[in-house]
Parts: C-alpha cells; structure tokens; sequence
C-alpha cells in the first residue's frame, strides 16, 4: 500500500512538473499528454496500460459489489434471493446477474461525467459514513473484538477527506451530485417497503414467494446456511 500511495503521488507531481497548469486543465486526458511530451512514439503504451487497468478494476469490481449485494441480502437489508448461490459453483449467482441491469441503466443515464457524479457522491458519501461509525463503535463499544487496530487519526483523517470530497462536489455540480442524492434517499422507502414491512398483504407474498421460487429454478441457485438456520 505504501509503495502504490508513494507512485501515486510521484505520477502526480510528474504530471505538473512536464505540464502547465493551462495545458493540463485543457487536456482531455493527462496521462497521454504526459507521455506524449516525454515518450514520443512509446506514448501509445499509455492507453493500452490504462486500458488494461481499467479492465483489471471493473473484474475487481464485479466481485466485490455483487458481494456486497449477497451480505447485505443474508443480514435482511436486500430481497433474499440475493443471498443465494449456485448449486455447483458456490458463487453468489443471483448477485452478480443484478448488477448487468443496473450497468445498462448506467449507460444510457447522460453522460459519464454525470455519471462520475452521481456514482462517486453516492460511494464517497457512505465510506466517510462507514468509517465515522466505527470510530463511533471505538467509544461507544470499546469491549468489541477489533483484530485489525490503527491509530484512530487515521480513520479520522480518511473520514475528513471523503467528506470533504463529497462537499466539494455537492458545491462544484449541485444538480448532478443532487440527483445523485436523490437516487440514494430512494433506497429509504424501499427499504421500508420490502424488508422492514412485516404485514405485507397475502398476495404481495406469494408473488414474491412465486418469483423466488422461479428464479431458484432458473438459476440453479440454493440459500445459504444462515438462510436455512
């Protein structure tokens, strides 16, 4: 972590070093104008590289939401299908599937600067939040078993730089960082709606029985232990 932070900012300050302040605000992409001004021909590495990391953080990305959509659905925050995996392949199935829907939601929404906007609010938002509650639990809860300690100015300088970020933005580009928000407070009455709602009309339950039950069938996908418990 400690050498990729050190990169980072090395390739940071390279990138000021080669570039005036007005060229890198006018540049479409740093990374290529950098290595054009330094590399010459070789600069067509750049956005092969970038490419591949591209792919490389949507694969990481991939496994790790649709892992977080199969936690959040066996601790009741999301529908229960969610929380079920493949017969033979033990992967959450039905968690990875609902993210396709979702990304071509995303891609027909603006732009991808607006995108960007509505995404990074929403994920910069709730990571501060993450962070300040468990600084929250470290006085609240101090009996609690924590395996994994740090200092507690760190997890208070990251909470404070994420939320700074988010305010920046919020002042930056209201509108798109608004709708962002927006988007985000819907999850509140859903939440309501499907999980927190116990007395929910006999017919509501038995479509939704009806469609887990399909989609059991068709994915060839079980509960999970806790599920069965």
């Amino acid at each position: 972590m400690g050498i990729v932070t050190v990169g980072y900012v090395l390739t940071n300050v390279a990138y000021y070093t080669a570039i005036t302040a007005e060229e890198l605000v006018l540049s479409s992409a740093v990374a290529v104008t950098f290595a054009e001004r330094l590399l010459g021909n070789f600069s067509l590495a750049v956005p092969i590289f970038v490419a591949l990391s591209c792919f490389g953080s949507m694969n990481g990305g991939v496994f790790a939401v649709s892992r977080m959509f199969y936690v959040a659905s066996r601790e009741g925050h999301l529908p229960e299908i969610l929380s079920m995996i493949h017969v033979h392949k033990h992967t959450p199935l039905p968690a990875v599937i609902v993210l396709y829907p979702l990304t071509m939601v995303m891609l027909f929404t603006g732009d991808i600067y607006s995108l960007l906007n509505f995404l990074s609010f929403a994920r910069w938002l709730f990571i501060g939040l993450a962070v300040v509650g468990l600084i929250y639990l470290r006085y609240k809860r101090p009996e609690m078993h924590r395996p994994f300690k740090v200092p507690i100015f760190i997890p208070a300088l990251f909470s404070f730089t994420c939320l700074f970020m988010v305010t920046l933005s919020l002042y930056s580009d209201p509108i798109n960082t608004g709708i962002g928000f927006a988007i985000t407070l819907t999850g509140v009455p859903a939440y309501y709606l499907f999980v927190i709602w116990d007395k929910k009309p006999k017919w509501f339950q038995k479509c939704s029985d009806r469609v887990n039950t399909t989609l059991q069938i068709l994915l060839e996908v079980v509960p999970t232990e806790k599920n069965v418990s």
